[in-house]
């Protein structure tokens, strides 16, 4: 990346940062988000005039209540902490090399991967790719204390069974179906309505669920962690093609949560990919597991796939663009996952799953 679009980024961040991280009571803050993949994929000249009418939804930032300090235990999931979470990663980030603290926090806040319908690993796993792309400057790292204690302040564990202990219990076993078979086997809750906190809930009430969970297994080489998680990604971001109508923004996070997640894996010990595997699995699954639909779509009434003709970089880039010609930031994020599929998988699908969401997702 260019100087001139890490800076873009670094005005966006600094405006961002005078925002809080949620809105109308319960919604994510998705500017910095959505102003890094817009970057990342060359439409950083779009990003000031995007940021001019998302940024009128937001809110002030809210006020610190008091420091957190070796009881931070007991300030985890507590959104009206959120300031005094991002003072702490602030200093803490202030006086160590960025890596290290988040290689000391992340097995701490893995087990509440499902955060804020998983936004807070998502904002992370956005800060430190422009920090692995762009190098380390004040508004990067104050970004990543921003992700970090979004996550901190609105952890939350998965009921019946944790994605850690299955990690370790499934270590080393031979993965018996591929991740798309592994998604298609997940289990639905029967009342597939009301909030994400109440279907999640319900979730322990699924007796399929804990083995859903513990039945993934986890290769124990790093190399084999990397590519088994690049199979998960590629699999929820081709089935959101087919199943993305029973919740067009909610199913988003099952392909962007794992992306994250594998986009942090170069800023990880290796020690913690095996956990950051198992929870990103723990993470779709669950979405898929509270959102997904009985049925596909039939073939008939998906978009067709885009780039007759074109090259795989043309076809990837054409996508993006009409995902920021769409403007929704889920959009636009979830073509941020798709176009990495794509160029990685050259499944034509990957790209035809982006343009679903333009159709499923309203403006």
């Amino acid at each position: 990346m260019t100087s001139a679009m890490a800076e873009t980024l670094d005005e966006a961040y600094e405006r961002l940062h005078a925002t809080g991280p949620e809105f109308d009571g319960f919604l994510s803050n998705h500017g910095p988000m959505a102003a890094e993949a817009m970057v990342r994929h060359g439409h950083g000249d779009l990003v000031g005039s995007w940021l001019d009418v998302y940024v009128r939804r937001l809110e002030e930032f809210p006020r610190s209540l008091g420091p957190i300090g070796s009881g931070w235990q007991d300030a985890l999931g507590d959104l009206r902490r959120v300031a005094d979470w991002t003072a702490l990663f602030g200093r803490e980030i202030g006086e160590q090399p960025w890596r290290q603290v988040l290689n000391a926090w992340w097995p701490r806040l893995l087990p509440g991967v499902v955060a804020a319908a998983t936004h807070g690993v998502i904002r992370v796993g956005h800060s430190v790719r422009a920090l692995l792309a762009d190098g380390d400057d004040p508004s990067h790292l104050a970004e990543l204390a921003h992700g970090l204690a979004y996550w901190a302040a609105r952890w939350q564990t998965l009921p019946g069974g944790n994605a850690g202990a299955a990690a370790a219990a499934a270590a080393g076993r031979t993965q018996a179906m591929t991740p798309l078979e592994s998604l298609a086997a997940v289990p639905r809750i029967a009342k597939q309505s009301g909030g994400i906190s109440d279907r999640l809930a319900s979730l322990g009430g699924l007796p399929a669920w804990p083995s859903a969970l513990a039945g993934f297994s986890v290769p124990s080489a790093p190399e084999q962690i990397r590519g088994l998680l690049a199979e998960l990604v590629d699999a929820a971001t081709v089935r959101y093609l087919f199943y993305g109508h029973g919740n067009g923004v909610m199913l988003v996070h099952s392909a962007t949560a794992p992306s994250v997640v594998l986009r942090t894996l170069p800023a990880l010990d290796t020690g913690l990919w095996a956990p950051s595997l198992a929870a990103a699995w723990a993470a779709s699954s669950a979405l898929t597991a509270v959102y997904g639909p009985a049925e596909p779509a039939p073939r008939a009434q998906l978009p067709e796939p885009p780039g007759g003709g074109q090259s795989r970089e043309e076809t990837a880039r054409d996508t993006f663009t009409r995902a920021v010609e769409h403007g929704d930031a889920h959009v636009i994020k979830f073509a941020d996952t798709a176009v990495e599929v794509f160029a990685r998988t050259g499944n034509p699908d990957a790209t035809a799953a982006a343009l679903r969401a333009v159709q499923l997702i309203e403006r």
